[in-house]
């Protein structure tokens, strides 16, 4: 079996675990704290248009959460063992840190987009407010953007080093 593969840290990799653990404890803390200015009936669920289409008991806030705290732990993990990353172009040894750091880079991103929105939508909820009718577009914009960002970045990082 081949050596793990280590990557080093960089500023992104600092940034997107301050930010991903103020994400999870923040809204942890809020929930705590708000808990009992938090309405009985809180928005549960709502349509593309940004409008609840579900009231639930505001004991539901809790769900999203320890969604959070799933998905911080598995991408967290999956971070840690590059070598199982489909990296779309063929990893060579003059190639293998440049491509294994873009895709750390690019899921870093990700988690950090997805632990936001998480945590952004229990925020709202507990405020039983409407989510605006741009939330939609501007979070598929910002995760597909961010996803594309990288994939440029990978495409051309190919042009670098062709198969053969």
């Amino acid at each position: 079996m081949d050596e793990p593969i280590k990557i080093e840290r960089n500023v992104l990799d600092i940034i997107e675990a301050v930010v991903s653990l103020c994400c999870l404890v923040g809204v942890t803390l809020y929930l705590i704290l708000a808990w009992n200015t938090i309405p009985a009936q809180i928005p549960a669920h709502y349509n593309a248009a940004g409008e609840v289409n579900r009231w639930g008991n505001k004991s539901e806030l809790i769900v999203l959460p320890i969604i959070s705290v799933m998905l911080y732990g598995m991408i967290t993990l999956i971070e840690r063992f590059p070598q199982i990353w489909n990296t779309g172009i063929r990893v060579t040894e003059e190639n293998r840190t440049q491509v294994y750091r873009l895709l750390k880079n690019l899921i870093a991103c990700v988690k950090i987009i997805m632990l936001s929105v998480f945590s952004f939508l229990t925020v709202l909820s507990a405020l039983a407010r409407n989510l605006s009718i741009w939330f939609l577009l501007a979070f598929v914009a910002l995760l597909f953007g961010t996803i594309a960002y990288f994939i440029v970045k990978l495409t051309r990082l190919r042009s670098k080093y062709p198969l053969e």
